[in-house]
């Protein structure tokens, strides 16, 4: 097979750590036959902010991977001024490996600018999914949800059962609360919802919350399924630390590879069907057991999906290769099409 692609993957190695997948995705992507050249441009570097903040070039400083590269040779390269510069119009596929917050009007830009090109994933696609009200639409796969809008919705949701209140466009655990009986539980407090409401303001501005039944069970872990074209690569199960309920990375959770159930390949099944038609390639779909003990959706990420390279590491299966694949397989149809 003849290689045609040339791929520019977007990222931001300012915001790395040692464990970001983007470094063994790009030795991936160097091993896939079908890849002809990887360049990585980062956010990151100053000169690249004419690309990124103000829009205004499509000039990038960038690195193009020739060897195996880590995180370290990110760190390093990635911030050197006498990188050369590349123009994004010489690829003919972009690859986001971007994570929050993202610049505002980037992805408008990334449309205009660049798109005759496939850019995976599609940046209205993650526009559109992005946000928690994205699971209304798969409601039948998630635990009772209720998007809130004012604090009466609240007040009128939570009288079912306890629930957790997700701001719409934040990530990473932030901004999440519990309600239960009428009042917000704090770690210091548990304040009645009337008292809290000057708190709420802000967010019911921008859109409001999404409300989730809380889960008792939640305890036993968050599993992060990785989903690419439609293939489930694995699970990574991810424990709460003692005393939370939160089970992110970001707040301390605990990650172990688990089996992936089989309502969890359903879920990926119908999830894969709402999200291909938005040109989104590989997302990462979270999990709770709910009080019946089985598998429910409770978050979806179709941005910068982490849990890829401690999959491959902690499972021994080479996931990194196999995200390739599946994408370059998406990549084709888009391109034949």
């Amino acid at each position: 097979m003849s290689k045609k692609w040339k791929i520019l993957v977007l990222t931001d190695h300012s915001t790395h750590n040692p464990n970001n997948s983007v470094y063994e995705l790009c030795n991936a992507l160097n091993r896939d036959n079908r890849v002809a050249q990887v360049v990585l441009a980062s956010k990151g570097h100053p000169e690249n902010k004419s690309f990124f903040e103000e829009h205004v070039s499509t000039l990038l400083k960038g690195v193009e991977v020739t060897k195996s590269i880590d995180f370290d040779w990110g760190q390093e390269k990635l911030s050197d001024p006498d990188i050369p510069s590349w123009d994004a119009h010489a690829f003919n596929f972009i690859w986001l490996r971007l994570p929050r917050p993202i610049p505002e009007g980037f992805f408008d830009y990334l449309e205009t600018a660049l798109g005759d090109k496939i850019i995976l994933n599609r940046p209205s696609g993650i526009n559109e999914s992005s946000p928690k009200s994205f699971l209304l639409r798969v409601q039948e796969i998630c635990p009772p949800i209720k998007h809130c809008e004012n604090l009466e919705d609240i007040k009128a949701f939570q009288q079912h059962f306890p629930i957790v209140l997700k701001p719409l466009e934040d990530y990473g655990g932030r901004g999440i609360l519990r309600v239960e009986s009428g009042k917000v539980l704090l770690k210091e407090a548990k304040i009645p919802l009337d008292e809290f409401a000057s708190n709420l303001e802000d967010q019911f501005n921008r859109g409001g919350y999404l409300a989730m039944k809380f889960l008792k069970n939640v305890h036993l872990g968050d599993k992060r399924v990785v989903v690419v074209n439609g293939e489930v690569i694995g699970g990574i199960l991810r424990v709460p630390p003692k005393g939370s309920w939160l089970c992110n990375a970001s707040q301390g959770g605990q990650a172990q590879v688990v089996e992936v159930d089989p309502e969890e390949y359903q879920m990926a099944k119908l999830l894969h069907s709402k999200l291909a038609p938005l040109g989104v390639a590989i997302f990462g779909m979270d999990t709770l057991v709910n009080d019946d003990g089985k598998r429910v959706l409770s978050e979806v990420n179709t941005l910068s999906i982490g849990g890829i390279d401690p999959l491959g590491r902690m499972s021994g299966i080479p996931a990194s290769d196999k995200v390739v694949q599946n994408m370059l397989d998406f990549a084709e149809t888009l391109n034949n099409n």
